[in-house]
């Protein structure tokens, strides 16, 4: 075997690099959403062995609706790519472009074990820029195939060491070969094969010109009794046991891991899995001229094959039979040549047909179904066996004269021409829009592709361009029950619920029909029964068929016992009937079905809250946290809960969620206002008006934020900075109750602005005439304008709204007393719009008059006014409790401001 030189790898590489550098520019597309993007086991909080535990796209292995892709080692990449890049699609794509200039480099050196230097550099070249790998490579769920192909290609390299210079068997290889094996099938099914296909090398390549004739011939001569097997058949026996005994223990690990039981598939994904005798057999075999001709002609490649981009062939009369028979004629010739010849030129075509078949067989849909028709990427490493094959019959036609120049040009324009077509192809990967878009130029007929255009249409929010697609997709499959999921979503998107509601229930007719007793667990697709949750979600809006949404939920619960989000939708719909018991039993069927769910811990702990049990309520946000402990919503209300506790010890751990949430999502003011709240209860004024600034810089006109900045400037003798915080939240909220007694206190109190004050007091009685604090504060204006009398009458008004109130009686009787010692005086008692003169006497007045306060109701220190004669029962407050008392009133009102923005949603 010839060495691969490092120019041979440079130029191998620079390849790889021209075709694929243009893959870094796209995004996550088509089956990377599920394995990248929804794949909890990408992230660092997921434990390790789950990756051991679920499939491929992050679903429990021992739930019917995993896809059973068992491939552990290659999302653990995908956790390596997450560690460092998380969701940066760029530095998945250039693992992948990494990967696959290996896979060529370890391709070559393969080769070299059969073709000469030359002839195996054009075969890894051609294989180095086949489009057919554009969807393996450039679509990073293609990873699978690139891992498997390093290590099942490592494990035959590793072989071809067994054995020694003396013929005798070296067995480090042979264990290196069966461990690469294991970790090439951990990184995807196919891998296994190559047990099967190192058996082949062993009897026909290994044994020099060993044919199926000789070894027909040396069975029937050891069964007649005439003689033993030679001493090197013996060797490669016993390597033979060896490897079927690891292929044996695999296959058994592997139907363990998928507990016996085949994934279910829709009759969509895969029509002729579904179909009758003999349009199924007929179908099946028609699949391989399919891919074969991709092979060879890969100029239209499309993402998705299903439905109805291949027609079942459903007759023997269909002429596309003929390319069945036409492809069995041309394998079975070459199968003859190989196995009946023993020149090199045979033993070459063996290998290389061996390399196209054996791994194709698990997804041939021959032996077992699966969940596709023809998919590009599975054809990563039966592309190897054909480049092998092409590139020897390159050979053949260039030792001719004649041709020789003629097949060196024809080979120039094919590397060319593939190198840019495969360039070109990336592009169709650069989003789902782009992607999907280019399949329909290759089948109209697939209403999945329709979808699938919608779908991306609809991520963009262009719904009424979705519309036409999911519509298109209904009219191309009229029977697809997701289509008409699709067209139900966007009417619902649209505002168009009665629309919705009809597309909802073609949707539900489409389903098997409920037969009591009967079990529909195997034949209902689990994304399918989505159309009763979508449809008892969509009517649940309208609070008069609230029963009716609820028989929906039951309905698809005991179609699938097992089915969680019928449990969590029911529960959500059960909290909204004030049900919350039932709610909880919902719940917690659902975390018997998957109690490692963090968002059904949060549901509950709703429950809990709506069940006036908050204790328990946080006990479960900590559950979801401990399962999730970037669960955006579980932080931010079990730091809400723990703040509104309103206990001391709860505070630093209350502060260290909110700030978790707002590293999560910065964009939040809610997040920063509750840290500033919980900086105004801990006394923290500056860290508190730092929040609360930066809640109203990302919300203007942020009601609560505006008003607890307000509120705490005035708490912080700093009325006069309040005072545009103030204007600034009336200008967004006019109606601000709160705000406008605080605005009118802080203009009476501190500006001396009593225009101002009664301005504000008057515009909330005309909005709310029953307002006793407003209308209190409005008798102290008349009173600081020397209306006396028209005070008087205000503050009976306000009596009679309020009789138990002791403070307005009070204040009462201290302007009777003013009226009394005034008229006593022979003063103007009670001026129309107040005189100066009575202003200047009442100033001379306060000089020797005893005082009582009369307070006006708000937020701001009490203005003291002189009475007339003393009130000996009431005594003068000190400067401390008059502090306290309205350190306690800010707090209330605090308070009570917190609690009008959660139930307000504000």
């Amino acid at each position: 075997m010839a060495v691969v030189s490092w120019k041979e790898i440079c130029l191998l590489t620079g390849l790889v690099v021209g075709c694929y550098w243009n893959s870094l520019f796209c995004g996550f597309v088509f089956d990377d959403v599920s394995a990248i993007l929804d794949n909890k086991d990408l992230r660092p909080s997921t434990p390790l062995k789950n990756l051991f535990l679920n499939d491929f796209w992050g679903t429990p292995m021992s739930e019917e609706r995993s896809h059973k892709s068992y491939r552990p080692l290659t999302v653990l990449t995908f956790r390596f790519n997450y560690l460092f890049s998380e969701l940066s699609s760029s530095s998945y794509h250039l693992l992948n472009v990494v990967l696959h200039a290996v896979v060529c480099v370890l391709f070559l050196h393969f080769c070299r074990l059969l073709l000469d230097r030359s002839t195996s550099l054009i075969a890894a070249l051609l294989f180095a820029v086949h489009p057919i790998h554009t969807e393996a490579v450039t679509g990073v769920v293609g990873r699978a195939e690139l891992l498997s192909s390093i290590f099942l290609l490592a494990a035959f390299l590793a072989y071809t060491k067994s054995k020694g210079a003396d013929h005798s068997i070296v067995w480090t290889p042979i264990i290196s070969t069966v461990f690469l094996v294991a970790v090439a099938t951990l990184c995807k099914e196919q891998g296994i094969t190559i047990h099967v296909y190192v058996c082949i090398y062993l009897y026909f390549i290994s044994l020099c010109h060993f044919t199926l004739p000789m070894l027909i011939d040396t069975l029937l001569q050891v069964l007649r009794g005439k003689d033993g097997f030679p001493y090197a058949v013996l060797q490669t026996l016993l390597k033979l046991i060896v490897l079927i005994i690891s292929t044996l223990l695999l296959v058994i690990v592997r139907v363990q891991v998928i507990q016996s039981q085949l994934p279910v598939f829709t009759r969509f994904d895969n029509p002729a899995a579904v179909s009758s005798t003999p349009s199924r057999q007929l179908t099946f075999n028609y699949l391989l001229p399919v891919n074969a001709w991709l092979l060879l002609n890969p100029s239209e490649l499309c993402c998705d094959w299903t439905m109805g981009t291949i027609p079942l062939v459903e007759s023997l009369l269909d002429p596309r039979n003929l390319a069945t028979v036409v492809f069995y004629a041309m394998l079975s010739l070459l199968a003859y040549h190989s196995l009946w010849y023993g020149h090199s030129s045979a033993k070459i075509v063996m290998m290389a047909l061996s390399l196209i078949v054996l791994p194709f067989i698990p997804a041939s849909n021959l032996f077992f179904p699966v969940g596709f028709v023809v998919a590009e990427r599975v054809l990563y490493v039966p592309s190897m066996g054909f480049c092998v094959l092409v590139a020897h019959g390159f050979k053949l036609l260039s030792q001719r004269g004649a041709l020789k120049k003629t097949s060196w040009l024809l080979m120039g324009v094919l590397l060319t021409t593939h190198a840019v077509k495969t360039f070109n192809r990336n592009w169709d990967w650069e989003s789902e829009y782009t992607l999907f878009t280019s399949a329909l130029k290759v089948s109209r007929n697939n209403a999945k592709l329709w979808n699938n255009v919608g779908h991306a249409l609809e991520n963009q929010n262009s719904y009424e361009r979705a519309l036409r697609y999911f519509l298109q997709a209904t009219r191309v499959q009229p029977d697809d029950i997701g289509a008409h999921m699709n067209v139900g979503r966007t009417y619902k998107n649209l505002n168009r619920s009665r629309e919705a509601e009809e597309a909802y229930l073609i949707a539900k007719s489409l389903m098997p029909q409920i037969i009591p007793g009967k079990k529909y667990a195997t034949r209902v697709a689990p994304n399918h029964l989505n159309v009763y949750i979508n449809l008892a979600n969509l009517i649940r809006a309208n609070d008069s068929r609230l029963e009716e949404a609820d028989q929906l939920y039951r309905q698809a619960i005991s179609m699938r016992p097992d089915f969680k989000q019928a449990y969590i939708s029911r529960g959500e719909l059960l909290l909204k009937m004030n049900k919350p018991s039932e709610a909880k039993d919902a719940y917690l069927r659902a975390l018997e079905l998957d109690h490692t769910n963090a968002d059904l811990w949060y549901n509950l702990a709703i429950v809990n809250i709506e069940m006036k049990d908050p204790s328990e309520a946080l006990r479960n946000f900590n559950r979801a946290l401990d399962l999730n402990p970037r669960h955006k919503l579980a932080l931010f209300n079990s730091a809400l809960l723990m703040q509104e506790s309103g206990e001391a010890k709860f505070r630093p751990e209350a502060n260290r969620r909110f700030l978790t949430y707002v590293k999560e999502e910065p964009d939040d003011a809610n997040g920063y206002f509750n840290l500033g709240m919980l900086a105004m209860d801990a006394n923290e004024n500056e860290e508190a008006e730092r929040w609360m600034r930066e809640a109203i810089r990302l919300q203007p006109g942020f009601r609560s934020a505006l008003f607890n900045l307000a509120l705490l400037y005035s708490q912080s003798q700093r009325e006069l900075d309040a005072l545009p915080v103030l204007e600034e939240l009336l200008r967004y909220h006019p109606e601000h109750v709160k705000g406008l007694i605080l605005k009118g206190d802080i203009l009476m109190n501190h500006r001396k602005d009593t225009p101002g004050a009664k301005a504000c007091f008057e515009r909330i009685l005309n909005m709310d005439p029953s307002n006793v604090q407003a209308k209190h504060n409005l008798c102290v204006v008349y009173f600081e304008e020397r209306e006396l009398q028209r005070a008087e009458r205000c503050l009976m008004e306000t009596l009679a709204m309020a009789p138990h109130e002791e403070y307005i009686r009070r204040h009462l009787a201290i302007v009777r007393n003013k009226m009394a010692s005034m008229s006593t005086a022979g003063q103007l008692i009670a001026p129309t719009e107040g005189g100066r003169e009575g202003a200047r006497k009442e100033k001379n007045l306060r000089k020797s008059s005893p005082k009582e306060s009369v307070s006006s109701q708000g937020h701001g220190q009490s203005k003291k006014l002189d009475a007339g004669q003393p009130d000996k029962r009431t005594k003068s407050k000190s400067t401390k409790e008059i502090k306290d008392i309205e350190k306690k009133r800010a707090a209330a009102l605090k308070r009570l401001e917190e609690i009008e923005r959660i139930l307000s949603s504000d």
